[in-house]
């Protein structure tokens, strides 16, 4: 399992790191492997969302029996449960490499701001939809810009905190 693990997390660091070269005079090495992994993640989240939200909802509630969740709401939830554990490898194996952290510590610490990230797509995504009428693909891309710029900074000074 551990070679398994070493062979992907270096295929991923090769992959991303080839094109760096490219954006090396706008962003430091650690912000570039950030965006690239953090825009595939992101990228792989809206794609689930439109798929469970257009073809395996169907664009209808989700009853659950004591009670019911709007197919925009479920359709995000069904997402984070794929993307939550991509997020946590790419960012512990890929982005922040040097951190001072424990893998349990980290994961905690993760899931403590991917829990914020929740909370602030739920409330952006019941503002976009249900109070402004948008629709719920195009909310989803608007509520990332925020949700990433807040996963950015806490992942980087909270969970991945490198030592000095």
């Amino acid at each position: 399992m551990q070679k398994l693990h070493f062979f992907v997390s270096n295929l991923i660091l090769e992959t991303v790191d080839l094109f760096y070269p490219v954006f090396r005079r706008f962003m430091p090495l650690q912000t570039y492997r950030y965006a690239a992994c953090g825009g595939f993640n992101t990228a792989l989240d809206i794609c689930l969302f439109f798929v469970s939200y257009n073809f395996i909802l169907l664009k209808q509630p989700l009853e659950l029996g004591f009670i019911t969740v709007g197919a925009h709401i479920a359709s995000f939830l069904m997402s984070f449960l794929v993307t939550f554990p991509i997020g946590f490898y790419l960012s512990r194996y890929v982005v922040f490499q040097e951190t001072s952290v424990a893998k349990r510590e980290q994961l905690g610490k993760y899931f403590m701001v991917v829990l914020g990230c929740l909370i602030l797509n739920y409330l952006f995504l019941k503002i976009f939809v249900d109070v402004l009428g948008w629709y719920p693909t195009p909310s989803k891309i608007a509520t990332t810009f925020f949700v990433v710029a807040f996963s950015y900074f806490s992942q980087k000074n909270f969970t991945f905190k490198a030592v000095k």
